[in-house]
């Protein structure tokens, strides 16, 4: 074997490489496929996978700053349209795709990100939300999450005004389309729901494209809306536009001004309803009232009091009976109480100093005390005697 022009691997691949770089036909491509072996290195941001149709396939690699700007998740199994070129990776002698934008097939970016997050929030139960709570009926303050400049705050506060004038309304002027938008309608949510007494908050705008929207499909506000204390209503866009914000809100409005009706009840009508109630209760009133001169009439016609001889005679026959019975019942205790003092009496009697005196025996004090002992008493001392009928006084000798 003759051995005239031998490279190294490096040439070769560095040589190859050269080649490709050279075709432009495959600087600018976009490839048609489903995606297989997805890797995404968080770590480094960058994505690995392989892009496949029913023969072949196709290695992918997808850096950190291109897809950063991906609006949807990529996964295995995914049909999607890759834009970027073919080059060689020398170190593994390996050519691939060098993806600078995706695409899903059939569907643009927001709409297959739409619908991705639409299903992960709906399995974690965030859409249970929806309709669990009851509507406060009379709201004291009702707080706006919106644009101050656009038409739907007016449409907000020209509804709330005319039909429920008792109502405060607190505006958190909010971005509402842009980059910057979903952070200040997370923040405005937050900032409603702790301001004490208001019991309902509108968080929307008007219409737009999905685009325009899009702010009201992202996950800080969907989380913003079901962490909210307060109840919720969506009104984002038109009665066709749907949003997360809306499947995740306590309820849905079509429209910002619907939102308000839906909010606040007509004064007119609660006046009209408080007058109805009003009317019947006097209706009901009056009826109670025939009811009752009605029910007395017969109590004196049909009761005892038609017939008032009679019923006197029985009361006074009733309060003579009961009056015997007392005098019988008031004897029979004062003789018991009688048996029992005269038991008790004779007794104590038995127990007293008095009957033993009596019997020829008598007590000698000194000093208030009883004399038990000739100790207890010297020579010259005054003792008292106490017989059963007196006392005489002595001195000790």
């Amino acid at each position: 074997m003759e051995r005239k022009n031998v490279l190294t691997v490096s040439q070769v691949n560095s040589y190859i490489k050269s080649l490709i770089n050279e075709v432009p036909q495959i600087r600018n491509l976009y490839i048609c496929g489903e995606i297989s072996n997805f890797k995404h290195y968080y770590k480094s941001g960058h994505m690995y996978f392989d892009l496949k149709d029913e023969k072949t396939k196709l290695k992918c690699v997808m850096f950190s700053f291109e897809n950063a700007k991906l609006k949807f998740t990529t996964e295995d199994g995914m049909k999607v349209i890759c834009f970027g070129q073919i080059d060689v990776y020398e170190r593994d002698g390996v050519y691939q795709l060098y993806v600078r934008d995706m695409h899903p097939e059939g569907l643009g970016d927001l709409t297959a990100a739409y619908e991705q997050l639409k299903e992960k929030l709906k399995e974690e139960g965030l859409f249970s939300k929806s309709g669990a709570r009851e509507k406060p009926p009379y709201p004291r303050k009702i707080g706006v999450a919106t644009s101050n400049m656009g038409a739907a705050v007016e449409d907000i506060k020209n509804v709330i005004s005319r039909r429920y004038p008792l109502c405060e309304i607190i505006i958190a002027p909010t971005v509402v389309q842009g980059d910057a938008a979903a952070p200040d309608i997370v923040k405005s949510i937050e900032l409603l729901d702790s301001i004490d007494g208001v019991d309902i908050i509108i968080v929307g705008r008007g219409g737009g494209s999905i685009e325009d929207l899009w702010a009201f499909n992202t996950e800080p506000v969907a989380r913003a809306v079901f962490n909210c204390k307060t109840y919720i209503i969506s009104a984002v866009g038109h009665e066709t536009d749907f949003t997360i914000c809306d499947f995740v809100a306590d309820m849905r409005a079509p429209t910002p001004s619907a939102a308000a009706e839906l909010a606040v009840p007509d004064i007119k009508n609660e006046i009209q309803t408080v007058m109805n109630y009003s009317a019947a209760l006097e209706t009901d009133i009056v009826m109670l009232l025939e009811n009752e001169e009605k029910r007395i009439r017969n109590i004196i016609h049909s009761s005892p009091l038609a017939n008032t001889n009679a019923f006197f005679e029985t009361l006074v026959n009733n309060i003579s009976d009961y009056e015997k019975r007392i005098l019988f019942a008031f004897k029979e205790v004062i003789s018991k109480k009688e048996g029992d003092f005269k038991s008790a009496a004779g007794a104590l009697n038995a127990l007293s100093p008095l009957a033993v005196l009596s019997r020829g025996y008598s007590i000698t004090m000194h000093s208030g005390k009883p004399v038990k002992s000739d100790k207890d008493v010297s020579a010259g001392d005054e003792i008292d005697i106490k017989l059963h009928d007196g006392n005489i006084k002595a001195e000790v000798k």
